[in-house]
């Protein structure tokens, strides 16, 4: 049976979700494509579920620190409820159930086809024994999966992925972590509050590399102070695990050894392309395997291009769901744009804010939340920044919202054009300051403009205030 559809999506998580909803809102029939789960790692393996996690075991830390509040508990069984009720766990049972979003595609007006795709020509997709042809587009949106690397006697020791980690329906009285990023520092915090003895293995000299090392320096300290074994600069050189469960050890590049009953495996993220059939419709590739696009998220190599595109995690650009969704947006509206003869250079076709605006949560406690570059990535660049740091107890807010309130706050300005090209926000309850961070930098601010936005008081926000006067406004 062959099926046409002006658009075809591969890929039903949040990314190709969005891709598909702006291309059927745009006029066009719309075919998304399924092998697992509609809604995708991010509902049901990684950003949902690890944040339903942590929210618990946040909310009880900001009552205890706050005066004349009796304080709460974290209670471990109500906390994998929690996380149970985010997912749609199906009873007792391993099931997730994702007929919720099948049914919001439906709603929408988009076709889900279940089953694993396979490109076989131009704009030719076959699933199973169905072959599907796009009257315009196919878009990848196959995201990445956890990287498990080739060290001697991991794979064989059946070591968790954050797949794991997030569904599991136990806690392991000892857990051993490898890496240092964030799916290890907020996984580490989950189990060491639900019980679990807890040792990172981290072979860089500070956890979460990619932002600010201050920021990495707070997390740190934060979870030794939870009972966390952190050890930096060392390797672990091999692993065992007779028959695959039950105890398991890694060596180290130490020497010493680490013994746990489950052992986590969160060094970094792969390319979920294996089977796809890039190579037979001669879409470019990188070493990792990210598929290449243009800066209008077209797949580089295509014959008869453009009619492939990507984006999401695939793409290697930016590792984030919300980026991801964003690129989605982007190439959905593009792809309705070219079809109907419209002009296709409209603002929002084009996701210029991939790199530049990125922000990203660390939710740790404290969480860690950013945006734009770090100070090493914008003199890596050339740009001539000056950094401005401030305590985050130095806004009025901070007080209120815990009693002795720690964190850090800095800004990166570019000082020839006067506008902020970065900012780093450490302490409890940041995450919601990182968007007027990112409105500055992706919209280029002037800094004498930010002095005109008067935050509230007594917020946390007024750290804008002791920034822009530290700068000397």
């Amino acid at each position: 049976m062959t099926d046409e559809y002006d658009v075809i999506v591969i890929g039903a998580g949040p990314v190709g979700e969005n891709a598909a909803d702006r291309a059927r809102k745009g006029g066009l029939t719309v075919a998304i494509v399924e092998k697992h789960l509609v809604g995708g790692e991010c509902s049901f393996y990684a950003c949902s579920p690890s944040k339903a996690l942590l929210r618990p075991i946040h909310a009880t830390r900001a009552s205890q620190r706050v005066q004349g509040s009796e304080g709460a508990r974290v209670d471990r069984d109500g906390v994998l409820a929690r996380r149970d009720a985010w997912v749609n766990r199906v009873g007792t049972s391993d099931r997730l159930d994702d007929s919720g979003q099948a049914d919001w595609l439906d709603h929408a007006g988009i076709d889900l086809v279940r089953g694993e795709a396979r490109l076989t020509g131009v704009r030719t997709v076959e699933v199973g024994d169905r072959t599907l042809r796009a009257r315009q587009a196919v878009v990848l949106a196959t995201g990445s999966a956890p990287l498990v690397p080739d060290l001697p006697g991991l794979r064989a020791a059946n070591p968790w992925t954050n797949r794991e980690a997030t569904t599991s329906r136990t806690v392991p009285g000892r857990l051993a972590v490898l890496g240092g990023g964030v799916v290890a520092a907020e996984l580490a915090q989950v189990y060491a509050a639900l019980g679990s003895t807890v040792t990172v293995i981290e072979q860089a000299d500070g956890l979460l590399g990619r932002h600010e090392p201050f920021a990495g320096e707070a997390v740190r300290a934060a979870l030794e102070a939870d009972g966390v074994d952190v050890r930096l600069s060392t390797k672990a050189e091999s692993v065992d695990r007779p028959g695959g469960s039950g105890e398991v050890t890694v060596t180290l590049s130490d020497g010493s050894t680490v013994v746990a009953d489950e052992l986590l495996v969160a060094v970094g993220r792969r390319p979920a392309t294996e089977g796809l059939g890039l190579e037979d419709v001669g879409a470019v590739t990188s070493k990792p395997g990210y598929v290449q696009v243009t800066d209008r998220m077209e797949v580089v190599g295509p014959e008869g291009a453009p009619w492939l595109y990507a984006a999401g995690d695939v793409t290697g650009i930016a590792l984030l769901t919300h980026m991801g969704k964003y690129q989605g947006r982007a190439v959905g509206d593009l792809i309705a744009a070219r079809a109907a003869g419209r002009p296709d250079d409209e603002p929002g076709m084009t996701p210029y804010a991939t790199s530049l605006g990125s922000p990203q949560v660390v939710f740790t406690d404290p969480e860690v939340a950013a945006a734009g570059l770090t100070e090493a990535e914008a003199r890596d660049r050339g740009l001539p920044v000056r950094v401005v740091d401030v305590p985050m107890d130095s806004a009025a807010g901070s007080g209120l919202q815990a009693e002795g309130y720690q964190g850090s706050a800095r800004l990166l300005v570019d000082e020839d054009r006067r506008v902020v090209v970065g900012a780093t926000f450490v302490g409890q309850d940041v995450a919601e300051l990182v968007h007027a961070a990112t409105v500055a930098i992706v919209g280029e601010v002037p800094l004498d403009t930010l002095w005109h936005a008067v935050p509230s008081y007594p917020t946390m926000s007024e750290i804008w205030l002791r920034l822009l006067e530290e700068y000397g406004l």
